[in-house]
């Protein structure tokens, strides 16, 4: 289900989703995750583990596991699957693309999968085909996914039912191992790093100053704060006076982005909770929203009001 505004007017659909065609679960069926590994026929591997799942277990140590049993971290499950596809003889490009919301997480899922080959000792002409003939490749994910709604007559027949925003940006590093589809959503770039940094200091950065403005106010969603007679205005011109002028000469159009953004924050549909934003606040703080004040000061030699008011000492 598409739920949200577009262009102002809101939107209300449902999209079916055809292409997928069956769940594996790697606790119990393990074996047949590396069937599919091993099939000519593979062109990607798309993880969508969020960021605490780049990392490596200690359990996962030598020796390698059983072909029957999967490790517990997803970069040596990952690394079991291109080992077990290299040694059926498909050794032609293959490409990662993970959605993690880490800068260059192809790179730093790259870096985890040869640590753990190293751990295991996995033999040298298989680490040269995972570091030379797999393309790792960064990319950046930008939707709000919601979940299943509350109540819905499809719910009857479709226990998946998903909500989704109209908004939907995937950036795509290039690279000529890694052909993609056409899509609206799908943009390749040379470097996901400005789309990065316009996603962290505009999106999240709202975010971040909405927690520190709006929810000591007892205000309690996002859509609350925009729609608020203070907080909403104040919110404009805390992005167009003091964010987007850190950042316009670095990211691709700043500007429509802040209003795609405020859209975003007014979705009907959709109710995000400031209290679950403020999770991790002081470290939020420090890389969304602290960056751009001393930016800010050092680029035009004078304090940013409105991140100052709300910075205090940070």
């Amino acid at each position: 289900m598409v739920r949200g505004l577009r262009d102002g007017r809101p939107v209300d659909e449902v999209q079916p989703i055809e292409s997928v065609s069956r769940a594996l679960d790697s606790a119990t069926g393990w074996a047949a995750v590396r069937a599919v590994a091993a099939s000519p026929d593979l062109r990607y591997v798309i993880s969508n583990t969020t960021e605490a799942g780049l990392a490596l277990d200690p359990a996962d140590g030598s020796p390698s596991p059983a072909p029957g049993e999967a490790p517990r971290s997803f970069p040596a499950k990952l690394l079991d699957v291109l080992w077990h596809r290299h040694d059926e003889g498909h050794r032609g490009p293959l490409a990662v693309l993970p959605c993690e919301l880490l800068p260059k997480n192809g790179q730093k899922l790259k870096s985890l999968v040869l640590e753990q080959a190293d751990r295991w000792a996995v033999p040298t002409e298989v680490r040269a085909w995972l570091s030379d003939g797999v393309a790792w490749v960064n990319s950046l994910v930008d939707r709000i996914v919601s979940g299943r709604p509350a109540a819905h007559p499809l719910l009857a027949t479709d226990p998946l039912l998903t909500v989704a925003e109209p908004f939907a940006l995937w950036a795509v590093e290039r690279d000529d191992r890694a052909p993609l589809f056409d899509h609206p959503a799908v943009q390749r770039v040379a470097d996901t790093g400005p789309v990065e940094l316009r996603k962290v200091r505009i999106l999240n950065g709202a975010h971040t100053a909405l927690v520190a403005k709006a929810l000591p106010m007892g205000i309690r969603t996002v859509r609350e704060a925009v729609e608020h007679a203070e907080v909403g205005p104040w919110l404009r011109r805390l992005l167009d006076e003091e964010v987007v002028p850190t950042i316009d000469d670095r990211v691709p159009a700043a500007g429509a982005f802040v209003a795609s953004t405020l859209e975003r924050f007014g979705n009907p549909y959709l109710e995000h909770q400031l209290a679950s934003i403020a999770l991790n606040h002081e470290a939020k703080v420090r890389t969304r929203l602290v960056p751009t004040r001393d930016e800010f000061v050092a680029r035009f030699g004078r304090r940013p009001p409105l991140l100052d008011q709300l910075l205090g000492n940070a």
